[in-house]
């Protein structure tokens, strides 16, 4: 915008002010410097640039200066209290707007999460935050040691990473309960990922989960569930991934769809190493290992750093307790199974 640009009306009262402070060198009093701020305040709401107002009054300035008596020096200050006095008003404009504009996108993203909005007044609400829910969308979330709040240090790190790479894209990124999320169009396949990367480096090592993509307002929903429900299954059954895929993570919730058959199967497979001395802990663990191994006994050893003959007895105990033996291919199945299941359901710590 250029000088000539700027509206007369916030220059209202600036000659007559510029004039009298100058020449008896007073300073502004506190109904000139609340009427200036109130001009900085409009200018703002308006939305007018601070360069170019402030331009506008030194322009002002300039044209009435071959009339000041006063030194220069005076003239100076007067100039100085007035474009302070308007900056004043006009930053305090910006931040309450800011203030406003995270409320309202806090709000937006509450209702879109959790479904208590109507569907269309949602989708004119998204339309503002660069959202099309018309579309697919997926969500990525992740989460570190810290919690994470809009604006803080790790969010804006990610924002700009973001920004830079893709643009706009209609991509939201936010925050939520302390971990960062981003919504993305299902068909830009390269911005999760790429969140993903952001998102570890910039949470000093944190995990990320992508859920799939899913159609509409509802999909969003379903996408983020998927997400948060990755990090929890990565916590239960202690995996070490740092980027977690939904869709690679199917066959648990498949597993645990019936709980109490899946607790049947825990307590009645497992159920006899509680008896082991130490506990079914040691044991179980032993279970994970192997499996986790590929079923390589020397693999699975060094995991525990164990012995390869410590390991074997270990293999033999929970054959001789259960009955099923690890290293048998027709048992290895049920006793998996049973193993994903126990630490799904934090077994023997609560009976399932």
């Amino acid at each position: 915008m250029r000088d000539r640009d700027i509206p007369g009306e916030y220059l209202a009262g600036y000659e007559r002010i510029l004039t009298e402070v100058a020449s008896t060198g007073r300073r502004l009093t506190r109904d000139e410097i609340d009427s200036r701020r109130a001009l900085g305040e409009r200018a703002a709401e308006a939305g007018h640039g601070l360069r170019a107002l402030v331009g506008g009054h030194l322009s002002a300035a300039l044209a009435v200066w071959p009339r000041l008596s006063a030194p220069t020096d005076r003239a100076l200050a007067a100039v100085h209290q007035v474009i302070d006095a308007f900056a004043e008003g006009y930053e305090r404009a910006q931040r309450i707007a800011v203030r406003q504009e995270e409320a309202a996108r806090r709000e937006f993203i509450d209702d879109l999460l959790h479904g208590r909005s109507d569907l269309g007044r949602l989708a004119e609400r998204a339309e503002r935050f660069g959202l099309r829910l018309s579309h697919a969308h997926a969500v990525a979330v992740a989460q570190g040691t810290d919690s994470y709040e809009e604006g803080s240090g790790a969010p804006r790190q990610v924002e700009q990473a973001l920004l830079a790479r893709f643009g706009n894209h209609h991509v939201l990124l936010t925050t939520k309960d302390g971990r960062l999320l981003c919504i993305a169009p299902g068909n830009e396949n390269e911005v999760l990922p790429y969140f993903a990367k952001q998102a570890h480096a910039a949470t000093g090592g944190g995990r990320v989960a992508i859920g799939r993509s899913h159609p509409g307002p509802g999909g969003v929903v379903q996408s983020y569930e998927e997400a948060l429900n990755a990090l929890d299954l990565a916590g239960r059954l202690g995996l070490d991934d740092p980027v977690l895929r939904a869709a690679d993570l199917l066959v648990y919730p498949v597993l645990t769809r019936d709980r109490q058959a899946m607790a049947d199967l825990v307590h009645d497979t497992l159920g006899p190493l509680a008896t082991a001395r130490g506990g079914a802990g040691p044991l179980l663990e032993t279970l994970t290992a192997y499996f986790e191994s590929g079923c390589v006994a020397a693999a699975a050893a060094r995991r525990l750093s164990l012995s390869v003959r410590a390991l074997t007895y270990r293999l033999e105990r929970i054959h001789q307790l259960t009955g099923a033996d690890p290293t048998d291919p027709s048992h290895r199945y049920m006793l998996q199974t049973a193993t994903i299941g126990a630490r799904l359901l934090d077994w023997p710590a609560e009976r399932g």
